[in-house]
This record gives structure tokens, C-alpha cells and sequence, in this order.
């Protein structure tokens, strides 16, 4: 099993890894099947199932599925070009993908959501198709968002997730038990486990220069979200808090009469700064999605400016001992909040965030394993349930506390020797089970919870 910490963590944007980037992957993959094929295509038409159709608009999947049709990808994407061709589309009925003729496509009739349909593979399911002068369809293909930006065919999801290709790695750990074992054999430490198969899969000097981008794009959007002030977009008229809390707390620096726990407030404001960004449709990075992006940035950045002798230099550890526990929820269970509800989301997020914040403050792989368990563990039964289905209430707020949790799970097992009663592997079992038995109202669907109690206008 390898899942790379490129795979954990993609440059992306908001407001969702699964409901907006996954669907412009999933059509940028069906562009290139229509290029591939020998058929001459005059239209393309989509049809969004479970999630995607229920919480779509509110995570803006339908226009992320027009953009990806239209030829635009996450990681490239130009916000200013962007809606100057949703406009185009809107007066044309017609999209210009590269290297394919123009297509005949209104997003009034062309797109679908379909709320009755349930796709078998996922929740989060889409349909893409072709067609022909007449509008027969002539190609088709189904695709799921499964969390984290990720994107799998119907055929690659019914292959299992074990599938992987690529040269052979070192430490093929698929549990935390396999993992702590390989360590204690090898007499290296999780990150060092994890550097070693990502250098044999792509190098060094990938590794170094893609971690560093990763950090910067993820600074960049708390810079962003602690200097911006205004409303969210979507209609709920939530405001923006992040500067006014981050002004307040500058303000306040070196007074004497400061209480301790103001920290929990500079964790908080790092969290919101980049969940802020992330609502209003700006780049973010998925750690390990877009509804969770804020906790690990935010333990991350806790962990630079707020704790003696935190080295710049150590935060490659950090990722990499991150991405080694994301990758072992996301193989065992999920991180897709549409599967298992938001304990798969912040619940996984925090769990990362403190096998870092252990990892660069001296835990041993023992006690990186406790600190990713406690903090997951206290997510446990956690629901997604967006009001009115978009990633602003209680999402914003909840990535610091998550960021909170993260940051008191890494202390609470640096205290202890590693020792303790849950392993990382029954709690993330724990996870997967209970969001098997969890209500499909309570997974990103906005049918229940927050999202039919509270006002949604």
C-alpha cells in the first residue's frame, strides 16, 4: 500500500476536496477518454448522484463539473478565466476543451441532479457522457469522488483499493501495527520510513521541492484569511471572523493579564483563517480535504511560532509522518465525509495533525501512534451536516477545535511512554464501522442535524 504524500496533500480548490475538485478531476478524466476515442462527439451532458446532487450546489459541484468539462484543473486553476468562461457557457450552450471540437452543452438542460438515482460504489457518484450529432449518448462513465480530491472509474473502484502500481517500496506498511513493527526493526522513525518510499517512487530532490510548495500554499491561505474581512458567498451571510480575531490577539501580545488558554485562540484563528478561504473558493490544500483543511496548517503553524526551539526545518517530518497516518485511515476506512460522515474528515485531519506535532517535538513511533488514536478516537460519531449544504457552519469552527484536539493529543502521549489501551488500527476500524451504521442524513447529505435546525436564508 502507498499512497504518497502528494496524494494526501494536493494544492486544490474550495469549497470541497469531494464535491468540487474530485468532480473537475473526474471530468478533465473524461476529456481525455473522449479524446481517445475514435467516436466524433457534438455534446456533453452530467448527471451528479447522492451527495454531489443533495449538497451540490451549496459545494458548487455543478460549477466545478462545467470548469472541468471547459478544460480547467485544481491545481492550475485561474479564478478570473474561470468566470469569464461559466458567462461564456451561460449566453453560448457551447465549451471549448482543448484538443475536441466545440460541444454543445446548457448547464440548464445538460446538467442533472439527480436526487432519486443511487449509485452503487460511493455517495458521492457522477455520470459523464457524450454525444452525437443527434444526441444519442455514445460515450458514458461513472465516476466517484471518494474524499480528498481523489477519483476512481466505477471499474477502478470494483478492482479494490489495494491496487498500486509502481516500483517497489521499502516499508509497505498497511497498519499502524505493521508500521511500529517495521520501525522498531529498522530503527527509524515513521517520517524516515515514509521519506524512504517516497524517494524510491520519486526522488529527492521531487520530494523536497513538493513538500516546501505544499507548506507555502498552506501558509499562503492563513495569510490570506487572517488579512481578509467580509461575507462568505453562498447566502447564509456568514461573515468572516478570522482577521477581527487574529487583530484582537496581536493586540493583546505582551500583556501581562493574558490567561493561558488565549493559545487555544491562536490555533483557532489559523484554522478559521484557512476554512474562510476555502468557503469563499480560494486555493487551499486538502490535508486530508478541503472541509478539514484547516487543522493540520494551524498545528503546523502553532508548532513554528509558538513553541521554543521549533526548527523550519522539521516540517518535511511533519508531513510525511502526517501522510503516513492519512494513508492508513484513508486505506482501512475513509476520509470522505459523504461515506462516514465529518469523524472521517476533522477526525482523520486531527489525527494527522498530531502524529506531526508528536513526530517534530521528539515522540518516539510509539507515541505518534497514541497521539493520532487519541485524537481520532475523540472524534469518533462526529456528523457532516452542512447548513444548506455549504462548508461554513459548523465546518469553519470545527477545524479548531480540531486544531485544539490535535495539539492536546500530541502533549497528552508525549506525557506516557507509548503505552495504552486502543491501537491507531481498532480505533480507525471504530471509524469505518461507524460510519457504516451512521444515518446517510448525517453524511453531507444537509438532511438532518444542523442543516434542518438552524435557518437556512
Amino acid at each position: 500500500m502507498f499512497l504518497s504524500v502528494f496524494d494526501m496533500f494536493k494544492v486544490g480548490i474550495g469549497p470541497s476536496s469531494s464535491h468540487t475538485m474530485g468532480p473537475m478531476v473526474a471530468a478533465a478524466r473524461f476529456l481525455e477518454l473522449m479524446r481517445a476515442s475514435p467516436f466524433a462527439f457534438h455534446g456533453v451532458r452530467a448527471s451528479l448522484h447522492g451527495s454531489l446532487a443533495f449538497t451540490g450546489v451549496g459545494h458548487a459541484t455543478d460549477r466545478a463539473t462545467i470548469l472541468g468539462l471547459a478544460g480547467f484543473t485544481p491545481d492550475t486553476y485561474d479564478a478570473e478565466q474561470a468566470e469569464k468562461t461559466l458567462a461564456e457557457i451561460k449566453v453560448t450552450h457551447r465549451i471549448h476543451p482543448e484538443s475536441l471540437p466545440a460541444l454543445s452543452f446548457d448547464p440548464a438542460q445538460d446538467l442533472m441532479f439527480d436526487f432519486d438515482t443511487v449509485l452503487s460504489g460511493h455517495a458521492n457518484g457522477m455520470m459523464l457522457m457524450a454525444t452525437d450529432a443527434q444526441g444519442d449518448v455514445t460515450l458514458r462513465e461513472t465516476y466517484y469522488s471518494i474524499g480528498g480530491g481523489f477519483v476512481l472509474t466505477e471499474a477502478e473502484l470494483a478492482e479494490g483499493k489495494a491496487t498500486d502500481e509502481g516500483p517497489p517500496i521499502p516499508f509497505p506498511f498497511k497498519t499502524a501495527a505493521q508500521m511500529l513493527e517495521m520501525s522498531e526493526a529498522s530503527g527509524r522513525t515513521i517520517a524516515e520510513m515514509k521519506r524512504s518510499n517516497e524517494t524510491a517512487r520519486g526522488g529527492v530532490d521531487n520530494l523536497k521541492t513538493g513538500t516546501k510548495r505544499l507548506w507555502q500554499v498552506m501558509n499562503d491561505c492563513i495569510e490570506r484569511g487572517l488579512t481578509t474581512d467580509g461575507i462568505l458567498p453562498g447566502g447564509l451571510s456568514v461573515k468572516r471572523r478570522a482577521k477581527g480575531i487574529h487583530d484582537k490577539l496581536l493586540q493583546e501580545r505582551g500583556m501581562n493579564l493574558t490567561a493561558p488558554h488565549t493559545i487555544n485562540d491562536w490555533m483557532s484563528v489559523y484554522a478559521m483563517a484557512v476554512n474562510e478561504e476555502n468557503a469563499a473558493g480560494g486555493q487551499v490544500v486538502t490535508a486530508p480535504t478541503n472541509g478539514a483543511a484547516g487543522v493540520l496548517p494551524a498545528t503546523l503553524r502553532y508548532y513554528l511560532d509558538h513553541v521554543p526551539g521549533a526548527s523550519e526545518a522539521r516540517i518535511e517530518d511533519f508531513l510525511l509522518t502526517a501522510a503516513a497516518i492519512g494513508g492508513l485511515v484513508k486505506y482501512n476506512a475513509s476520509i470522505s465525509g459523504a461515506e462516514a460522515g465529518c469523524q472521517a474528515e476533522v477526525g482523520s485531519a486531527a489525527a494527522m495533525a498530531a502524529a506531526g506535532l508528536c513526530a517534530v517535538l521528539g515522540g518516539t513511533p510509539k507515541q505518534v501512534e497514541n497521539a493520532a488514536e487519541i485524537a481520532l478516537e475523540h472524534h469518533l460519531g462526529m456528523t457532516c451536516d452542512p447548513v444548506k449544504g455549504l462548508v461554513q457552519v459548523p465546518c469553519i469552527e470545527r477545524n479548531g477545535l480540531g486544531a485544539i484536539k490535535a495539539v492536546s493529543a500530541a502533549s497528552l502521549s508525549l506525557r506516557g511512554d507509548g503505552t495504552h489501551l486502543v491501537p491507531l488500527d481498532a480505533c480507525i476500524e471504530t471509524m469505518r464501522q461507524t460510519g457504516l451504521d451512521m444515518s446517510e442524513k448525517y453524511k453531507e447529505t444537509s438532511l438532518g442535524g444542523l442543516a434542518v435546525n438552524v435557518p437556512n436564508c
